[in-house]
């Protein structure tokens, strides 16, 4: 269902994104300028309202020289947002240089912080309550004077609103008074409970006018339902990153946050156009943060619509509502089936189905299928990213596949040269139509080495595979109290620049398991071109 078949009433929810400010300097990353600017060029295509671009102070001249660029951008739909805090104690605002950079900075919104708890305006400031207030007015005063809009974020409100309600409350009104457009609830610590939100929204709904926002971290793992729970207590804006990344333990998750607003709350967050781009986004983040997309992620995660449990697939193929709480085309993302010795004939089913137009899903050839999956899987296989060999492997049940080529043997050298340098030669025989292939290359290491002399021994016969090339190599040691006898599962990624497979390979000898899968690799391209031909298996 698309926001605009929901009915009721619906309001909208303002996106805030932080993530080149706040997600910046989570553990391990590191933005570029380049790599701001590509970011918010993409956030400005799927309509994020506003984009915190960083702090413009002098100490930061990446961040200065970011909002330099970012006006050669002409965003179309986004608004930048500087951010920084309330002017020092010692200094009046018209002579604070932090204050003075925002200004410099040059965009239509400022968000600026200041203490809600009395602890840090004892503690950490060391000033008085009263002095805390006047610096929060004047300096929202100072930058609204300048033409800004200001948007205040009341730093650890919750927690000082737990201390101290009555004083916590006087910092948001301090800053309305000050001509702040907004105040943002911030969770800074991320250890307030949901019920603590409800209770602390409910207060400020009734004692101050000006809209409010939330602004919550995942210290305690609940940053998505604070969040949720200070929307439905009226909040107007949301503040996060993409995909959580922050200080700690992260941000609130926008790419959690806005799907759940729209599709659990029902307000309007992003266009239905853009919800549906919101899984690429959250992997282009990924790839510009130099980071393993989390593919448990809920919505944009690749494991998020993934069934495996024989009955869930077979409930989901009936009914999708069944076993998925909301359409995965709605985020972009896809439903998979996942092939494991979990499964039951309606995952094979489900598997094969486009591939094979007769089957019957309680037919003896999914269920030799299965079993034979069975049988493999108890042996150390693993098919869940191998979509490759488990084609092959159903190849064989239904249409009587057999390889084109047979081993005849293959041995691997590894030498240490006296420059330093590793080289690996391999030597491979193989019987192609009944003629006898005996080649050799060098790789970088054996597995390289190997690759490169079952090819040579091939592309005589079968010139395609010249189009293969590896896309990934994975090694996982199966039993690891065997020590050097356990078996070892390799995992190849494969891909034809068209088509992208995987292929799996399980042996004692980390050697021959790269054989298996390398041979799956090549034998599944040599599919792929029969059947694009027409040609039988």
């Amino acid at each position: 269902m698309t926001l605009e078949e929901k009915s009721g009433n619906t309001s909208i929810i303002e996106v805030y994104d932080t993530t080149l400010r706040d997600g910046a300097q989570a553990e391990n990353i590191s933005f570029s300028i380049e790599d701001k600017l590509l970011i918010t060029g993409k956030m400005d295509e799927i309509g994020i309202h506003y984009i915190e671009g960083g702090y413009p102070n002098p100490i930061n001249p990446k961040d200065i020289e970011f909002f330099r660029q970012v006006k050669s951008l002409r965003l179309k739909q986004s608004k930048i947002a500087a951010f920084g805090s309330t002017r020092r104690a010692s200094n009046t605002s018209d002579n604070d240089p932090g204050l003075r950079a925002m200004l410099d900075a040059d965009t239509e919104i400022v968000t600026i912080f200041g203490k809600s708890w009395i602890l840090h305006v004892k503690d950490v400031l060391r000033i008085s309550c009263d002095e805390n207030l006047r610096l929060i007015e004047d300096s929202v005063r100072f930058l609204v004077s300048g033409g800004r809009r200001v948007f205040f974020d009341a730093e650890h409100f919750f927690d000082g609103f737990k201390a101290d309600a009555g004083y916590a409350l006087k910092t948001l009104t301090a800053a309305m008074e000050g001509g702040a457009e907004i105040v943002v609830l911030c969770d800074t610590n991320g250890g307030t409970t949901p019920d603590e939100i409800a209770n602390a929204c409910s207060e400020v709904s009734e004692h101050v006018k000006s809209p409010f926002g939330i602004h919550s971290h995942n210290d305690s793992g609940l940053s998505a339902a604070n969040t949720l729970t200070a929307v439905e207590c009226g909040a107007v804006q949301v503040q996060g990153t993409i995909n959580g990344i922050g200080e700690r333990c992260g941000n609130d998750n926008l790419c959690t946050t806005i799907p759940n607003i729209a599709f659990k709350l029902g307000h309007l967050c992003l266009p239905d156009e853009s919800m549906r781009e919101l899984m690429v986004f959250s992997r282009f983040v990924s790839e510009i943060a130099n980071e393993y997309h989390n593919h448990r992620q809920p919505y944009v995660g690749e494991s998020a619509f993934a069934h495996k449990g024989g009955a869930h697939i077979d409930g989901v193929l009936k009914k999708h509502k069944s076993f998925e709480h909301i359409n995965p085309k709605l985020i972009g993302n896809e439903r998979r089936f996942l092939l494991s010795d979990q499964s039951g004939s309606a995952t094979v089913f489900a598997k094969l189905e486009k591939t094979y137009k007769d089957l019957d899903k309680n037919g003896p050839r999914i269920k030799a299928v299965l079993k034979e999956l069975k049988k493999k899987e108890h042996e150390g296989y693993q098919y869940e990213a191998a979509q490759g060999s488990f084609e092959l492997l159903a190849a064989k049940i239904i249409d009587g596949w057999e390889s084109p080529f047979t081993l005849g043997g293959f041995r691997v050298i590894t030498d240490r040269r006296e420059d330093g340098d590793m080289v690996s030669e391999a030597t491979i025989k193989l019987t192609v139509n009944n003629k006898e292939e005996h080649t050799a290359s060098e790789g970088d290491g054996p597995v390289d080495a190997l690759n490169g002399a079952l090819r040579k021994a091939l592309n005589r016969f079968y010139p395609g595979i010249s189009s293969v090339h590896l896309e990934d190599y994975k090694v996982r040691v199966l039993d690891t109290s065997k020590g050097t006898e356990a078996k070892v599962r390799v995992l190849i990624e494969s891909s034809n620049g068209n088509e992208t497979w995987g292929t799996v390979g399980v042996s004692k000898n980390l050697i021959e398991a790269s054989y298996i899968a390398l041979v799956d690799s090549l034998s599944y391209q040599l599919i792929l071109e029969r059947r694009k031909s027409g040609r039988k298996l």
